[in-house]
């Protein structure tokens, strides 16, 4: 599946609500979508300039709506989906979560590292709809960069 809107997005990101990582996979008992929010909001306090490890950090939530029951595949498949629309490094991001980290690359620790603490963190992280603006700004910036390509 390849979204092609942010609309597409907002609908799957807001179809985490009540959704359970598989039993066995770390976090299970956490809420996507509030693991989501949560996450991005951390990586918003830390990386305030960063929009697209920002949005990585929120995308994360889809892999396990678009391939339930396979956790192995649900990073690359979260990966795939929002690669033409968020573009490259986002699907990059997002893809290295089912992988092994290169200890090296700063953006995948810290997107691991909040994506940890908001499992157990206990904060208002917001609403999904204060990221609108965001993945749209990150859409268009994709699609004028696709253009150019």
């Amino acid at each position: 599946m390849e979204l092609r809107s942010v609309e597409e997005l907002m609908d799957l990101l807001y179809a985490c609500r009540g959704a359970r990582p598989a039993p066995g996979r770390t976090g299970a008992g956490t809420d996507l979508h509030q693991h989501a929010l949560r996450t991005a909001a951390l990586l918003r306090r830390r990386r305030p300039a960063d929009k697209e490890l920002q949005v990585a950090g929120l995308v994360q939530a889809i892999g396990p709506l678009l391939r339930p029951g396979d956790p192995a595949a649900q990073p690359d498949c979260a990966a795939h989906a929002v690669r033409s629309l968020l573009g490259e490094r986002v699907a990059r991001l997002v893809r290295a979560e089912g992988h092994d980290c290169d200890p090296s690359d700063d953006d995948l620790l810290r997107l691991r590292q909040a994506a940890e603490e908001s499992r157990t963190a206990g904060f208002d992280a917001g609403v999904l709809e204060d990221w609108r603006t965001v993945l749209e700004l990150l859409a268009a910036r994709n699609s004028r960069l696709g253009a150019v390509d």
